[in-house]
């Protein structure tokens, strides 16, 4: 499946650093954007592949308040 993401990047010390918008945990880094690009995709990959299937049928959910 084929899913668009934004990626935010700055230059820093002459690497090229960013993370997916909307994605936590998601960053990393290339000497080029070209680079950075692959490198990001390979760390959303892994992050994808250990999340691990999803939960249970028997699963359920309920929305909380948290102070921010």
């Amino acid at each position: 499946m084929m899913q668009s993401l934004t990626l935010e990047y700055w230059i820093d010390d002459g690497w090229y650093v960013g993370r997916l918008e909307g994605v936590p945990g998601v960053f990393s880094q290339g000497a080029s954007l070209t680079e950075l690009e692959e490198n990001i995709r390979d760390a959303h990959r892994m992050m994808v592949e250990e999340e691990g299937p999803p939960p249970s049928a028997d699963a359920h959910t309920k929305k909380i308040k948290v102070v921010v």
